[in-house]
């Protein structure tokens, strides 16, 4: 899944449309939804605080890096060319983690689907989640992970663009001028790309632009307070409708994807570890998500990942080896600027706005 590559994103100006990795995180939960959390109270409890935080945020990085990294080994290099049926195992293991951890671990309360309205909403929201994961995971079969992240960093110009043109929001000044180098950064890298590829790229940035109209459309459909899911009961939902999508479109697509693999699994055990280890941690990035903000809060999960798009290209550069280029490592750097600068002309345009 995952939105796994992929998937990283950044915070909208409106709190409707704030955005998150793969599924949209809400802000610091209240107090009472902290006493209702069973086994993360008595976690809590044995350890310091501050060594908890610290173990959840290691866990957050190592789970984002690591599905983005196991993504790219798996459609690379061990040769395992199916994109869309990967991003299916991902929303299976999504569903059965998710209702353990709500059911079971009882993490957060379990909240129902109250309409047919409600549930079409979803749906349309799960719709637009498949097109992205996948276009996420099959830009990894051509593209090094270290671009990939500098593409992945310009979320917040499809956010704002996708805000203006479908709900006519508009920022401030300086919020569109610090727009400018997340793009123009892109557009130095990827002319000093040394595996630069064409489709590679143009299914990136539908990912990319998928994950931002995902959060844009989300405020819009579920903006009434009683129809609110929060993000772990709305992978709940979702991850099970993804699986019922990508089901044909994988068998339509990809063949006898299913009997490709089990005959792989005979032929080399192996494959069975990676796939599952990579949809056990493709459900983690969303959990560690969600507990990043519990224990710190939202503007913290947008610092850390304003950084984590830098160290993921780093890591994968070091394991993969991928060339690259000064040029290519300077537009990196101005868009990752870029989005710092961001999200700083949108906290003082929140400052200032009155309320």
């Amino acid at each position: 899944m995952v939105e796994a590559q992929t998937w990283t994103t950044r915070r909208g100006s409106n709190p409707r449309l704030e955005t998150d990795q793969v599924i949209d995180i809400p802000a610091t939960p209240t107090s009472d939804l902290r006493n209702n959390s069973g086994i993360a109270i008595k976690i809590s409890s044995l350890i310091s605080p501050n060594l908890l935080t610290a173990t959840i945020i290691l866990s957050w990085y190592l789970s984002n890096i690591g599905v983005l990294l196991l993504n790219k080994y798996l459609l690379s290099f061990y040769g395992y060319r199916y994109p869309i049926f990967l991003t299916m195992l991902h929303m299976i293991s999504c569903s059965l983690y998710s209702f353990i951890a709500i059911h079971s671990l009882e993490l957060v309360p379990p909240q129902q689907i109250l309409s047919r309205r409600q549930f079409l909403k979803i749906f349309a929201l799960c719709l637009i989640f498949c097109f992205s994961v996948v276009c996420g995971n099959t830009s990894l079969r051509y593209l090094p992970v270290s671009f990939n992240q500098a593409i992945g960093a310009t979320t917040p110009f499809f956010t704002a663009v996708f805000a203006f043109l479908i709900i006519c929001k508009k920022e401030s000044a300086e919020v569109y001028l610090a727009l400018l180098p997340v793009v123009f950064g892109i557009v130095l890298a990827s002319n000093s790309e040394p595996l630069f590829h064409l489709f590679g790229f143009l299914v990136c940035v539908g990912s990319t632009a998928g994950r931002a109209l995902k959060s844009v459309v989300q405020g819009i459909l579920l903006s009434n307070e009683a129809e609110k899911l929060h993000s772990m009961n709305l992978l709940l939902y979702m991850a099970p409708m993804a699986a019922l999508i990508l089901l044909p479109v994988t068998l339509y697509i990809e063949g006898n994807v299913l009997g490709v693999t089990l005959e792989k699994a005979k032929e080399d055990l192996y494959i069975v570890f990676l796939l599952v280890g990579n949809a056990t941690v493709a459900y983690l990035v969303n959990l560690t998500n969600f507990l990043v903000t519990k224990h710190t809060s939202a503007l913290t999960l947008q610092v850390l990942g304003n950084a984590k798009a830098a160290v993921a290209a780093v890591v994968s550069v070091l394991i993969f080896r991928n060339p690259v280029t000064i040029m290519g490592m300077t537009g990196f750097a101005v868009t990752i600027m870029g989005v710092v600068a961001y999200s700083e002309a949108k906290k003082r345009s929140r400052g200032a706005a009155p309320h």
